[in-house]
């Protein structure tokens, strides 16, 4: 199932980061800063599936070459702690094929991006070794500063500015979707929060209920149970690049567990979507048999996760128990017809399981929680540290080389 993800960050020097550095681990080459005299080699990375970088008519030659672009950013910045580039990361559709994946990410670059005046150097990276094969997804590195005939002039703050960004959310969807049209896929993307998605899909339901809609009621009530979940929470840039090493910190931890989570409701809830056609045909006026289950009361589970999460398998027991009420009702007696449940009756019973949780009991279980986490955390930020200081002490090594090397020339 296509996911939505846009998350932008900024390459900063006050945190330690380089232009260089990004671009050679993200498109897996290697680059030397001439700033630093460091050497950033990634070219043993796996799992870059395509590399390109785009950039303003106007704009010089030497930009494609990669190592001169970004030497070119680092030596425009005076400051210590000046913001280097800029980051989108954006989740690709599993559904389009490689080619159609790169058209996809090329045409938004070009347009959201090159359009203003930045250079976009572009990186699509495969699914890891472990986890979600599904997981595509596209690394975009943009220049800060504009860029003439004779290169970089001055920073553009207008690339700042929220509503920018959030044209640049609402405009990945729009293309997304666009694209999953063209290619005959019924899946779609949505750039607002799933509790905006999930308050629309309930008024929807509602409204088409008072209408006397029930095929239309049941299928946006399903759809707001699938809506029901948390979202990813987000990963400092760290956490990531400790996530794509194997390194199990506490944030990662985090959000294995609510992607796992999420996954598992939007299996269930695509299950009971697709039996939505098969109850709509056999619907009848007269409601069926009583059945049990649907109705959710919310509660912490004993980890202290929230009840919302456990929906899935609520749902599940109670399509099991439906499914084994069906099966025993279809020994009828000789010639009469089992009555199927009413699509009236089961969008009511999903609309009860959406609307049935206690949100101050999970309020209670989520504070519960942060406590603990918030020690985790701690316990991350030390872990972040020593990889910093690990980080200098090789930094420190690597100069000290370059110095031996340099009066070894010298002499």
């Amino acid at each position: 199932m296509a996911i939505y993800h846009l998350r932008a960050t900024m390459i900063s020097r006050s945190a330690g980061r380089s232009a260089t550095a990004a671009a050679a681990y993200r498109v897996g080459e290697r680059i030397e800063d001439h700033r630093t005299g460091l050497t950033f080699d990634y070219r043993a990375r796996g799992g870059v599936d395509h590399v390109e970088t785009l950039a303003p008519a106007n704009a010089p030659a030497w930009v494609q070459d990669r190592a001169a672009l970004w030497n070119a950013v680092e030596a425009a910045e005076t400051r210590k702690n000046s913001q280097v580039a800029r980051e989108i990361r954006v989740a690709l559709p599993a559904e389009l094929d490689h080619g159609q994946r790169v058209e996809l990410v090329r045409e938004f670059c070009q347009r959201e991006f090159v359009a203003r005046g930045m250079v976009a150097d572009i990186a699509l990276h495969a699914p890891g070794r472990e986890g979600d094969d599904r997981n595509h997804h596209a690394h975009i590195l943009l220049t800060t500063r504009e860029i003439g005939p004779e290169g970089f002039t001055t920073k553009n703050r207008d690339w700042n500015a929220v509503e920018v960004l959030e044209g640049w959310r609402e405009a990945w969807a729009r293309d997304s979707n666009r694209a999953l049209e063209r290619c005959g896929h019924a899946e779609r993307i949505d750039h607002r929060t799933l509790e905006a998605q999930r308050i629309e899909a309930q008024e929807r339901a509602t409204a088409a209920h008072d209408r006397g809609d029930e095929a239309e009621a049941l299928r946006q009530t399903v759809r707001s149970v699938e809506l029901d979940r948390e979202p990813l929470p987000q990963l400092s840039a760290g956490a990531w690049q400790m996530k794509e090493r194997g390194i199990e910190v506490a944030a990662v931890r985090v959000w294995r567990e609510v992607k796992a989570q999420s996954a598992e409701v939007a299996r269930v809830a695509e299950v009971l979507a697709g039996q939505v056609r098969d109850w709509i045909g056999r619907a009848v006026d007269r409601l069926g048999p009583p059945a049990q289950g649907l109705a959710y009361a919310g509660a912490a589970d004993r980890d202290g996760r929230e009840g919302r999460q456990d929906l899935a398998a609520r749902l599940r027991e109670a399509w099991e128990a439906r499914q084994s009420r069906t099966a025993s009702d279809t020994v009828a007696a000789p010639g009469q017809t089992p009555e199927p449940e009413s699509a009236r009756s089961l969008a009511e019973r999903l609309r009860e399981a959406a609307q049935g949780i206690d949100r101050g009991t999970l309020a209670e279980a989520a504070a519960r929680l942060q406590e603990s986490r918030e020690a985790e955390e701690r316990q991350r930020v030390q872990e972040v540290e020593r990889l910093k200081e690990q980080e200098r002490v090789r930094e420190q090594e690597s100069r000290a080389r370059h110095r031996d090397r340099g009066m070894d020339h010298g002499m």
